[in-house]
């Protein structure tokens, strides 16, 4: 069976869209996900699962989270062969883990919008699109920059969700049972 790493965008942030973890798993496990492991409280789960196929999964977990909590949420799917991708092609090998982000998309942006994107980088920042994945690399911290998931959603028009670099081993660490 199948692991698959599940992202749930905007929850437990500020107050707004509680979701406990131990909720969110036994929602999972009701699904019948198998090996349900949540990871931190910003909505991370690795399970494993049939049907394979992404979308499926997404439209059972987001349908599930919107009965039972109240509200909708948006879910992003990796596998864990997606997160070792990430890993093995960081292309900031040297920034230090807490300066460096991945945001998730929910789909890869058109070819024309993404080559169109005018980011307003601060001196010593970067970022890399890559299919799914913008990596973002704040070398004086992600605090003040303007290069946001917010900003890449806008500019994109997909829905996004950052995980910090240590996150996402954690996630690829739980996803290698």
């Amino acid at each position: 069976m199948p692991t698959h790493i599940s992202l749930l965008r905007g929850i437990n942030v500020g107050g707004h869209k509680k979701i406990p973890m131990a909720d969110l798993k036994a929602l999972y496990e009701s699904l019948g996900f198998r090996a349900v492991t949540t990871y931190i409280q910003s909505g991370n789960v690795v399970f494993d699962a049939d049907p394979t196929d992404a979308p499926t999964l997404i439209t059972r977990i987001e349908a599930a989270i919107a009965a039972h909590f109240g509200f909708d949420v948006t879910v992003l799917m990796r596998s864990a062969d997606d997160l070792q991708h990430i890993l093995d092609n960081n292309p900031f090998p040297g920034a230090e883990a807490k300066y460096l982000q991945v945001l998730f998309l929910s789909a890869a942006p058109a070819p024309g919008v993404a080559a169109a994107l005018n980011v307003p980088v601060a001196e010593g920042e970067g970022w890399l699109l890559a299919g799914r994945e913008i990596y973002l690399h704040y070398p004086d911290g992600s605090g003040r920059s303007k290069i946001t998931g917010a900003f890449f959603e806008r500019a994109l028009g997909v829905a996004g969700s950052a995980r910090n670099w240590n996150s996402v081993n954690a996630l690829h660490e739980l996803a290698q049972r």
